[in-house]
Formats: structure tokens, C-alpha cells, sequence
């Protein structure tokens, strides 16, 4: 089990939540994983991570599969201008690769938000560390876990 994954495992333990972690073919995409899971594509939790172009950090949104972060929204959100994440920033702040990068279990504490449409369904589906895992929660564990605070970023 990759370091990544047992983080995951350990961060919805320690919050005591009991849930399902699945291994699936590729989920690098939010239609890979929803294809896998056998979901609607919203009911995959897409962690989206831009950088703050003052602070230099890392800013989750974790949005419903089918729908995209609107630049300005989040940027308002957010409190300052946002950039591009790389691929060193997402590994440094949350431990995690792109194309796994999880809404729980980050090295570094990071600000989030969560789009309420994935509030519209009793479970939901989200990267487990790596690209090859997903992990089973209602959105409001994981508005819990994660600390998102709920908020309309999405076009």
C-alpha cells in the first residue's frame, strides 16, 4: 500500500469515518473514476488545486465532477489572485501526485472549499491518494474531514 493511500486511510480513521476504499482501473479523470465507480459524474469529488499568486500556497476547491472552477469566483474566494499550481507545490503542501491528489489527509494544513452540488447526493467518491483509488463519503464528512468551507466556485 503506497504511503499516500495509507495516509488517506489513516486521516478518515482518525475522524471516524467508516467508509469504502475501491481500487479501480485508472481514475486519473473525473469520468474514469465515475466510469469505474459506476456514479453519476457528479458524485466524484474533483480535487482541484490552484496556488495563491501572493501567499505561494496551495488552495483546494473540491468540485463535482462535471463542473469547472470559474477563475474570478474562486479568486474571490480565495482573497487574492490565483495561478497555476505545479506539480512540486501539489506535492510539498498536500503529499500527493496530480491524478491523486486526495481532499484529506494532506502533509500541510490548506485552505479549501466545496462545491454544494456535491452536497446533492447521499455519497460521493474521491481520489484516495493515488490515481488507482477512490474513497466512498457522505458530503458532509467530508466537508468535516476536509474543512471545506461550502461555497459557490464553479461556472
Amino acid at each position: 500500500m503506497s504511503k499516500s493511500l495509507k495516509r488517506v486511510r489513516a486521516a478518515l480513521e482518525a475522524a471516524g469515518v467508516d467508509t469504502e476504499i475501491r481500487e479501480t482501473p485508472l481514475a486519473r479523470t473525473a469520468a474514469d473514476a465515475a466510469n469505474a465507480i459506476g456514479c453519476e459524474i457528479d458524485q466524484i469529488a474533483k480535487s482541484i488545486i490552484f496556488r495563491g499568486e501572493n501567499s505561494g500556497v496551495a488552495i483546494l476547491f473540491i468540485t463535482a465532477g462535471g463542473n469547472q472552477v470559474d477563475p474570478e469566483k474562486a479568486a474571490h474566494l480565495a482573497g487574492e489572485p490565483l495561478g497555476k499550481a505545479d506539480a512540486s507545490l501539489i506535492r510539498t503542501q498536500t503529499g500527493f501526485a496530480i491524478g491523486g491528489v486526495s481532499p484529506v489527509g494532506h502533509l500541510s494544513p490548506i485552505t479549501s472549499f466545496f462545491d454544494p452540488r456535491l452536497a446533492e447526493f447521499p455519497n460521493i467518491w474521491a481520489a484516495a491518494g493515488t490515481p488507482h483509488h477512490v474513497f466512498r463519503s457522505n458530503p458532509q464528512d467530508l466537508v468535516k474531514i476536509s474543512g471545506a468551507q461550502i461555497s459557490d466556485f464553479t461556472s
